[in-house]
């Protein structure tokens, strides 16, 4: 009788753990999909874009950016996650992913860990940077525009009549 007890008591703390795991999970990809958090990105990449270069070589001024970007971002992240959840631990939180990425959204993870990825973020300043400057990849050639309703042919001595 004990042993089920106790596997009871394991099982709700367990189950207790990932419900607060998927609250936090759930309120990042609020705060990251969220028009405040986008603008705060864009204003950062206005900021800085035109410091960034398509070469292989990184220049020496990039990681004072990325320190200042993940400063920027993590504090934003936590204080609106302890406005919804005031209790977040983040760090526990960051060790629970960890051992938890398999249960998270792929495109939430990367999101996450984007934020964390000095190459990632060079690569979103050049993007960014190719946008600005007009040079963004332009798909419009690439277009077909098909009919989805069937036209019946329209004789030509029909299309020459004034209507």
């Amino acid at each position: 009788m004990e042993v089920l007890e106790e596997e009871s008591i394991a099982r709700s703390i367990s189950s207790g753990s990932e419900a607060e795991f998927d609250a936090v999970v759930g309120s990042i990809e609020d705060v990251i999909m969220d028009a405040e958090f986008q603008v705060l990105q864009r204003k950062f990449m206005d900021k800085y874009y035109q410091e960034f270069e398509d070469t292989e070589e990184d220049k020496l001024t990039y990681m004072p950016i990325f320190d200042e970007y993940l400063s920027l971002v993590e504090k934003y992240i936590e204080e609106q996650l302890l406005e919804q959840i005031p209790a977040v631990n983040m760090a526990a939180f960051m060790t629970t992913l960890k051992h938890h990425k398999d249960e998270v959204a792929d495109d939430i993870f990367n999101m996450l860990l984007k934020f964390t990825d000095f190459v990632a973020l060079k690569e979103t300043f050049l993007d960014y940077t190719a946008e600005k400057e007009g040079r963004g990849l332009d798909l419009s050639s690439a277009l077909v525009v098909t009919s989805w309703c069937k036209s019946s042919p329209v004789p030509a001595s029909q299309n020459s009549q004034p209507h």
